[in-house]
């Protein structure tokens, strides 16, 4: 086993993390229970470019035991959880990760990863997979999986710039991911960042969420729930409209800057919040960003704007601008739930990963007959997740009778 990680001597609490996420994680067992003994993954090299958190290394364990050779990095410098990097060492062929790596830091693990030359890419962001392509090593590359919308947007730019060489399973839009994931699980973990990282009430503050998507509308539920004053900001008219009839307070963000607690950008976009919102902003805002890129909070205006910076809190960045505001940023403006706290709810991620491991099973089996091109999920791959996971929570669904199907298909009434 290779790695290049911190501190080995942390893996003991590392394995206990791995090891708790993984008793929580039934899909996924069920799924290597099945797979284990055929060693479907046997020669197969897999780049990993996820968070590297617990139930990232529950997933990249299962590979490995499928008989891949895996090698992880994170897709962000902030997500890493060194203890969780230290046990992963031993679980797989290569880690090249560590918490606080610079852009410098972050790019040589990347690198590393495809100095091992992987045939399939585990994307997060499609970092990976866009220096595979500008490495113009790609050419060796079966296909790619991508986990987010961010990296999608990226991927779908590159097919219409013909330069993607390589199939790309959006796992990120099958329903059993954005429904939950996206939803569920951005709703909560947002929150616990955002409570982790201040330890303030939400109750009775006003909070603006940026972005009515499917992150947008769980973290909006979430706060609502803990008695939140919710605004949305939309430049979707449909969104906005959506989130008026769901009972929200939706207006420019103009309008809200002066009037928000605690700003959350929900959107994948650069330069949501900035300058002349930070301008009206009141003494002692918050911001914190739930998209994938640290580009939705401008912070490079906020510290032109500022006249010291000092860390408040771990995670916690006091702006003093120069009429003596206070502004704060969580996790230098990256993703909060998990650079302030531990992601998603292992649950959910149990459903996501399945999705991957079962992806790259497809993208292994289907080899060199896939168009280079972004590919939906196999929709019997989607409805096998699903179904996977009600039973694992005793739960049973009607099934539809011939007579029903014929009816449904029918134009006879």
């Amino acid at each position: 086993m290779e790695h290049t990680v911190r501190d080995l001597s942390l893996a003991p609490g590392g394995e206990r993390k791995i090891e708790w996420a993984q008793a929580r994680m039934p899909v996924l067992r069920a799924l290597r229970e099945q797979h284990v003994q055929m060693e479907p993954l046997k020669g197969v090299k897999v780049g990993v470019c996820l968070h590297l958190e617990a139930k990232t290394a529950v997933l990249c364990s299962t590979m490995q035991e499928l008989g891949a050779e895996v090698s992880v990095t994170s897709s962000n410098p902030l997500t890493t959880q060194d203890d969780v990097a230290a046990a992963l060492a031993s679980r797989v062929s290569h880690v090249f990760s560590w918490r606080g790596e610079t852009q410098e830091e972050y790019a040589l693990n990347l690198g590393r990863v495809l100095d091992q030359a992987p045939d399939v890419l585990v994307d997060d962001g499609a970092d990976l997979s866009v220096m595979a392509t500008q490495r113009n090593v790609s050419q060796r590359v079966i296909g790619a999986t991508e986990e987010t919308t961010t990296g999608l947007k990226r991927f779908r730019s590159m097919k219409r710039e013909g330069v993607l060489r390589f199939p790309v399973i959006a796992v990120n839009d099958a329903r059993s991911k954005r429904l939950f994931d996206n939803r569920f699980g951005s709703g909560q973990s947002v929150v616990d960042g955002l409570m982790r990282a201040t330890n303030v009430i939400i109750a009775g503050k006003r909070c603006v969420v940026v972005g009515y998507g499917w992150v947008g509308m769980g973290v909006a539920e979430r706060l609502r729930g803990m008695g939140a004053r919710v605004i949305v900001t939309e430049v979707d008219p449909f969104r906005a409209l959506e989130a008026h009839f769901d009972g929200y307070e939706v207006m420019k963000m103009d309008e809200a800057a002066p009037i928000g607690d605690i700003f959350i950008t929900c959107t994948g976009v650069k330069d949501v919040v900035g300058r002349r919102h930070f301008s009206v902003m009141k003494d002692g805002a918050m911001l914190a960003n739930a998209g994938h890129f640290d580009v939705e909070v401008n912070v490079r205006e906020l510290e032109e704007m500022s006249v010291s910076q000092e860390q408040a809190r771990p995670n916690v960045t006091k702006f003093t601008l120069k009429d003596g505001r206070d502004l704060f940023v969580l996790a230098e403006g990256r993703l909060v739930n998990i650079a302030a706290a531990d992601g998603h709810p292992i649950e959910i991620m149990d459903m996501s990963f399945s999705l991957q491991l079962l992806s790259v099973l497809y993208l292994v089996r289907n080899r060199g007959n896939l168009q280079d091109d972004v590919l939906p999920v196999p929709p019997e791959v989607d409805r096998r997740v699903a179904e996977l996971k009600l039973e694992a929570e005793g739960i049973g669904v009607d099934s539809l009778t011939p007579a029903q199907k014929e009816y449904l298909e029918s134009w006879r009434a």
